[in-house]
C-alpha cells in the first residue's frame, strides 16, 4: 500500500512539475511568441498575412453621397435664409488597389493607390439621372474670388454670364453634379481672368476622383523598426505641404489612413488625408469588440475643425470663420470652399441656424475608426466629411442678387467598410484566437500544477507514516530496552502495543 502511494506521489509530482514548467515557460515566452507573430504578419512584406490586404484591399468599401437641394432659390437671391433638403444616399462600391510598388533600401516602400467607383442603384435612394437644384458652384465661386478685382472686370464677367444665360442656381442631374459636365463658363472665366481657374474639361464635385490615385505615398515597411510600419515618410516627394500658414499645420503626420503600427495605446492616432490637404488626429473614445475582435474606437475631437481663436494650434489653417469648418481654399484653387462634419456636427450653432433643414447628430454624422490595437488594422470604419461653399452678394455681378453671406452645405459623403468573410476568419484565427489560446494555456497549466503538487506532497506524507509505526514492532529493527519508572507495572506485556499497531 505504501509503495503504491509513493508511486502515485511521484507521478503526480512529475505531472505537477511539468505543468508548472510549461506554465512558467508560456508566461515568460508566450508574449514574445505572440509579439513575434504579430510583427511578422503586419509589416509590409510579401510573406506577411496582411500584405495582400494592404496591396489589394479586399474589404468592401462604399462611398455614400448625400446632396443638399435648395428648395427656395428665388428667395435666397432676395436675401432669405436657404431651405435645404437632403437627397440620397447615392451609393458607390469602391475598389482600391496599389500599383508601382517599389521597395527601397531605407526600410520604405512607394506606391500609387487607385480608386474605382461603381454606382449601386440597389443600395441607393435615387438614381444618377435625378435632377437637383443646387448653387451654380462655378459661377458663385468665381464671383467671390473676383470680389476685390476692379469693377470693370466684374461687370465684364456679369455681361458674359448674361450672354451664357448663367444663373446663381442650376438644375442638373446627380451624375452631372458629381462627375462633371461641360460648361462654357470655364473658358470664359479664364479668358477674362487668365489662370483664375487653372484647369480645363468638365466641372464637377468629384471630377478626378474616380479612376485616379491619391498621390505617391512613401511609407515605412516596419522590417527594421515595427513601430514605424505604415508611417508616411513622404507624399509626392514632400516631407510637408505648403498649403497652410504654420509648420505644424503643414506637417505630414501619421500613416496613409489604412493601417497603423501594432501594439497601440488608447490615446490617439494620426493620418494624412490628401482629400483634406492635411494631417488629422483622432482620439480614443472607448474599447469594444467587432465580431469577436477587440477594438479601440477613435473619433474626431471637437478641436479638429476649430478656429484659431478657440484652438490656437489651428491658427495655421486660417483665415478662419466660425469653429466647426475649415477653409480649404488654399488647396482648392483659392475657391471659397470649406470642409466640416456632416450637418455641421460639433460646429458653432450659428452655422446650423443660418440655414434650415439640418439636424446634426453623433449617430449619423460622427466619423469613427474601430482598430484592433494589437495589430493596428481597422476592423470597421466610417469617415464622413461635408463640402460647403461660401456664398454672398458681390457688387458688380448682378447674378449674385442680394444673397446674404452664408456657408452653404453642398454635399456630405461617408467612406465606410468593415472586414468580413474569409478575410475576417483568417485574421481572427491567426491574430486573435491563437494568441488568446496561448494566453489561456499559461494560466491553465499554472492552475493545474498547484493541486497536482499538493496531492503529491500529501501522498508522500501518507506513505511514510505507516513505515515509522511498523518499525517499532519489527524484530529485525534494533531497539533500546524499555525504560521503567516507579509506576510502571512489573509484568507489563510489551507485545500488546505491537499487536494493536498491527491490527490497526
Amino acid at each position: 500500500m505504501a509503495a503504491a502511494r509513493r508511486r502515485a506521489a511521484v507521478g503526480l509530482g512529475l505531472a505537477g512539475g511539468a505543468c508548472l514548467l510549461l506554465g512558467v515557460c508560456l508566461l515568460l515566452a508566450g508574449p514574445a511568441i505572440v509579439k513575434e507573430q504579430v510583427v511578422k504578419n503586419v509589416r509590409i512584406d510579401p510573406s506577411s498575412i496582411s500584405f495582400g490586404m494592404w496591396k489589394d484591399i479586399p474589404v468592401p468599401f462604399y462611398l455614400s453621397v448625400h446632396l443638399f437641394e435648395v428648395l427656395n432659390p428665388t428667395e435666397v437671391l432676395d436675401g432669405a435664409k436657404p431651405i435645404l433638403r437632403q437627397r440620397g444616399p447615392y451609393v458607390y462600391r469602391e475598389f482600391r488597389y496599389k500599383t508601382n510598388i517599389t521597395f527601397h533600401d531605407n526600410d520604405t516602400v512607394s506606391y500609387l493607390e487607385y480608386r474605382k467607383l461603381f454606382f449601386r442603384p440597389d443600395l441607393s435612394n435615387g438614381t444618377e439621372d435625378e435632377y437637383i437644384v443646387m448653387p451654380n458652384i462655378l459661377m458663385l465661386g468665381a464671383s467671390v474670388m473676383m470680389e476685390n478685382l476692379p469693377n470693370f472686370v466684374k461687370l465684364l464677367l456679369s455681361g458674359a454670364l448674361a450672354g451664357l444665360k448663367q444663373e446663381a442656381f442650376m438644375n442638373r442631374t446627380v451624375g452631372d453634379i458629381l462627375w462633371g459636365y461641360d460648361d462654357p463658363l470655364l473658358d470664359t472665366i479664364n479668358m477674362i481672368v487668365p489662370g483664375l481657374i487653372p484647369f480645363k474639361g468638365k466641372f464637377g464635385m468629384f471630377v478626378g476622383f474616380n479612376n485616379s490615385n491619391t498621390g505617391l505615398f512613401t511609407v515605412y515597411t516596419g522590417m527594421k523598426n515595427i513601430s514605424r510600419v505604415h508611417m508616411v515618410d513622404s507624399w509626392n516627394g514632400l516631407k510637408k505641404v505648403n498649403y497652410w500658414r504654420s509648420t505644424g499645420c503643414n506637417m505630414i503626420n501619421g500613416t496613409a489612413g489604412e493601417m497603423w503600427p501594432p501594439f497601440m495605446s488608447p490615446t490617439s492616432l494620426e493620418f494624412y488625408s490628401p482629400d483634406a490637404c492635411r494631417s488629422m488626429t483622432l482620439v480614443y473614445e472607448q474599447s469594444g469588440e467587432f465580431k469577436g475582435v477587440p477594438t479601440y474606437r477613435f473619433v474626431a475631437p471637437k478641436t479638429l475643425f476649430a478656429n484659431g481663436t478657440d484652438y490656437p494650434p489651428n491658427e495655421g489653417f486660417c483665415p478662419c470663420r466660425q469653429s466647426g469648418i475649415q477653409n480649404v481654399s488654399t488647396c482648392r484653387l483659392n475657391a471659397p470652399m470649406f470642409i466640416s462634419h456632416p450637418h455641421f456636427y460639433n460646429a458653432d450653432p450659428s452655422l446650423v441656424n443660418a440655414v434650415e433643414g439640418l439636424n446634426p447628430s453623433k449617430e449619423h454624422h460622427a466619423l469613427f475608426l474601430d482598430v484592433h490595437p494589437m495589430t493596428g488594422i481597422p476592423m470597421n470604419c466610417s469617415i464622413k466629411l461635408q463640402l460647403n461653399q461660401y456664398l454672398k452678394q458681390v457688387s458688380g455681378i448682378i447674378q449674385t442678387g442680394k444673397i446674404t453671406p452664408v456657408v452653404l452645405p453642398l454635399l456630405w459623403f461617408a467612406e465606410s467598410g468593415n472586414i468580413e468573410g474569409s478575410v475576417l476568419n483568417q485574421f481572427y484565427t491567426n491574430l486573435v484566437l491563437i494568441p488568446s489560446i496561448l494566453d489561456y494555456l499559461q494560466y491553465i497549466f499554472l492552475g493545474l500544477s498547484v493541486p497536482l503538487i499538493i496531492s503529491a506532497a500529501v501522498l508522500t506524507m501518507m506513505s511514510q507514516r505507516p513505515t515509522d509505526e511498523k518499525s517499532l514492532c519489527d524484530p529485525t529493527t534494533p531497539s533500546t530496552p524499555p525504560q521503567f519508572s516507579e509506576t510502571t507495572p512489573l509484568l507489563q506485556d510489551t507485545s500488546t502495543s505491537c499487536q494493536d499497531a498491527a491490527e490497526a
